[in-house]
């Protein structure tokens, strides 16, 4: 089994920015308004965007807020490593101390919050008996900071008795270094379950548990509350006693550049391959994979040699989340300078019976759609082998061919794989390239061209100017 992080289940856009989007959209070609039912939400790949288009799509970034990448970059022997990029468009929410003062969740949204040390947080969300609900949580550490192993956090979904309706906890383990953690909290809709079926409030409960020798700083959290239809009819609940677990035959096709993103919301989209990036002392870079029904994911992680020296420990932690951002599994590998190679266990295929399962690596294969691939390199390498880039190469293959999806009584959002999913893995987009293209999809849809937007913002900074010369 992989080194697990400790981890465990309980079952039971301002006006500016959006000018800036319009800008883009011009570089691109006009955009004809078109009814907001007939936009089809699909992701512009960045390759597929002109410079000019690009540069406007950043500037459009940065308007969302300056405060969308985490406070302060590590700096190790002078040079910056790229802080966590949080998801442009989260709300600011304050968790509350106690239950009956928390703040509600609307389904879909993202948040920010901050966590104290020992600190605990909640937040309410009103649920049906229609949908399964997923609570996640990504825990953001300043970079650089002193951690220890059980430093962690634990994110539940509890009713009004206090009853936790599912849980999940994430600490660093062995990999005893700052950098994100993500976990999430669940409460399933099952008729043969009495606890947690009721219509009504519930409440997310985030804690955090630190050790008295780890740095005393405040937790960035980002949250994302995501729901997931039923089915028409029960479906098989039996896992396959016997299935594919021998490790498939390195990807075909040869090394190709594709660098990490810097958060979950930036992560670059992956299809089967050999991917090389290049990967500094104390970074994190994000990757997503699609996967979709009864396809199985296997990952590995090679660091490239270098100068030969002293051992450092669990110097390269890889890490999977699933599609509501809910642990699968982990591992790490020490390095030397000599080549150092990883790997995941071997997953089930993706299957909705997997979430009967009590064993975590399991249960979380639950849904099909984007699986997170993390990869974090020590601080401690900067100190034995200097501050520069290490060579990583991910190997990733995805087995089988995609097989019906489940008879969900609803689209199931973002538990699926499209055409669009596929199409982003191969050229390498990411969640923020779709949310730039939603942007300017929402220009089109609300029957205002591009150039009359741009005309109406040169015409308010016009205006503007003939005010102050009066």
């Amino acid at each position: 089994m992989g080194t697990q992080a400790g981890r465990r289940t309980g079952i039971g856009r301002r006006t500016g920015a959006l000018v800036a989007a319009a800008a883009a959209a011009a570089a691109v070609g006009a955009v004809t308004a078109l009814p907001a039912q007939a936009v089809p939400a699909q992701a512009v790949p960045a390759q597929a965007l002109p410079a000019q288009a690009v540069a406007a799509r950043d500037r459009a970034g940065e308007a969302l807020g300056a405060d969308a990448r985490a406070g302060g970059a590590l700096r190790a022997g002078g040079t910056s490593v790229p802080p966590y990029a949080f998801d442009g468009s989260a709300q600011r929410i304050q968790g509350a101390a106690s239950s009956l003062d928390a703040k509600p969740l609307k389904t879909g949204q993202t948040y920010r919050d901050t966590l104290k040390r020992n600190g605990k947080v909640y937040y309410r969300v009103d649920l049906d008996t229609k949908r399964n609900t997923y609570v996640s949580v990504v825990a953001v550490p300043k970079p650089g900071g002193k951690v220890e192993y059980g430093d962690g956090f634990k994110v539940s979904i509890q009713d009004n008795s206090g009853t936790d309706c599912g849980y999940q906890e994430a600490d660093f383990g062995s990999g005893q270094y700052a950098r994100p953690l993500a976990a999430y909290a669940r409460r399933i809709v099952d008729p043969d379950t009495s606890s947690c079926q009721k219509q009504g409030a519930y409440y997310v409960l985030v804690e955090r548990e630190s050790a008295a020798a780890s740095t005393p700083d405040d937790w960035e959290l980002e949250l994302r509350y995501v729901t997931e239809p039923l089915l028409k009819q029960a479906g098989p609940t039996a896992l396959p006693e016997a299935w594919a677990s021998a490790t498939p035959a390195p990807p075909a096709g040869g090394q190709q550049k594709r660098q990490g993103g810097d958060g979950f919301h930036g992560a670059v989209s992956l299809r089967e391959g050999e991917w090389r990036a290049d990967i500094r002392p104390g970074q994190t870079l994000f990757y997503r994979v699609p996967v979709d029904w009864g396809q199985q994911l296997f990952a590995s992680a090679e660091l490239g040699s270098g100068t030969e020296g002293d051992l450092v420990s669990n110097a390269l932690t890889l890490s999977l989340d699933n599609p509501a951002l809910g642990f699968v599994d982990m591992n790490t590998v020490s390095y030397d300078g000599k080549p150092a190679t990883l790997a995941l266990d071997p997953l089930r295929p993706v299957a909705h019976e997997n979430r009967t399962s009590y064993q975590e690596a399991t249960s979380g294969m639950r849904f099909a759609g984007w699986y997170y691939l993390t990869a974090t390199l020590s601080p401690e390498i900067a100190a034995e082998y200097g501050d520069k880039p290490v060579p990583l190469t991910l190997r990733v293959n995805v087995e089988g061919s995609p097989k019906t999806a489940p008879a969900y009584d609803a689209d199931p959002g973002v538990f699926s794989v499209t055409a669009d999913d596929r199409e982003a893995a191969a050229n390498g987009a990411t969640g923020a390239d779709a949310t730039t293209n939603g942007t300017m999809q929402v220009v089109a849809a609300a029957g205002i061209g591009t150039g009359t937007v741009l005309l109406l913002g040169l015409g308010a900074w016009t205006l503007l100017a003939r005010r102050r010369a009066a």
